[in-house]
């Protein structure tokens, strides 16, 4: 029998702890909760859980502190991170991802959205499909190499930055990227790029994806992530 995933949760707010931890219990994981930062990162340090779900208000060291801090230490930087934060906080939400964070969860929020988002986080695929020549979603399939997106036997034409847009995406299938992080893979001679241009080139992805799904999804005032496949439904 797989042993249990374990996840820390620094969180100060004792009601959202408690049932936090009543859906890890009956989700099948351990959690540990620790209700500040400083000692949020010493456990984190000591145990090395396979996630941390982390608030950024904080007392003693913020959220922000210990996902840098965690980013900055070799030994704890591959720990996947999830934040939970207000809905307004939306700049929160762009720091806290890009210092490295893989996933955020809006307050307030149902225990089973967030352990939804645990279960996609743990699962992301590995360094061995980071590497692979093929990446499948639903009915199509990239094909890394040769820049093309497959549906069956039709070939769909990609740019360049919405072949690397797709391809980001689908890497980090779940997760939410910012704009700022999709930027990278936008090709343009010009010297003056806006973080703008990755909605046209997600408008033109989705235009070529079809109506079926909607693959890729919209997170307000964040950016956008690849609908992951167990959840396409939801």
């Amino acid at each position: 029998m797989a042993s249990k995933k374990r996840i820390i949760l620094v969180e100060d707010e004792e009601d959202i702890a408690a049932f936090i931890k009543l859906q890890a219990d009956m989700s099948g994981y351990l959690l540990h909760v620790e209700v500040d930062g400083i000692n949020g990162l010493k456990a984190i340090e000591r145990e090395r859980p396979d996630l941390v779900v982390l608030d950024i208000m904080l007392p003693g060291l913020n959220g922000f502190d210990v996902c840098r801090r965690m980013k900055s230490n070799p030994e704890l930087k591959n720990i996947p991170i999830i934040i939970i934060s207000a809905k307004s906080d939306e700049l929160d939400v762009v720091l806290g991802l890009e210092l490295g964070a893989d996933d955020y969860v809006a307050k307030p929020f149902s225990p089973k959205v967030l352990f939804s988002r645990v279960k996609a986080v743990l699962r992301r695929g590995s360094e061995d499909q980071k590497k692979a020549k093929t990446l499948h979603f639903g009915e199509f399939i990239l094909e890394v190499d040769s820049y093309l997106l497959k549906r069956g036997d039709e070939n769909i034409t990609l740019t360049l930055s919405e072949f690397g847009i797709i391809k980001r995406l689908l890497l980090n299938r779940g997760r939410v990227l910012t704009r700022n992080q999709l930027l990278d893979d936008i090709q343009n001679d010009d010297s003056f790029i806006v973080d703008r241009n990755v909605d046209v080139h997600i408008a033109a992805l989705r235009k070529k994806l079809g109506p079926k799904f909607n693959w890729i999804e919209t997170v307000r005032g964040v950016g956008y992530r690849l609908k992951d496949d167990l959840l396409e439904e939801s």
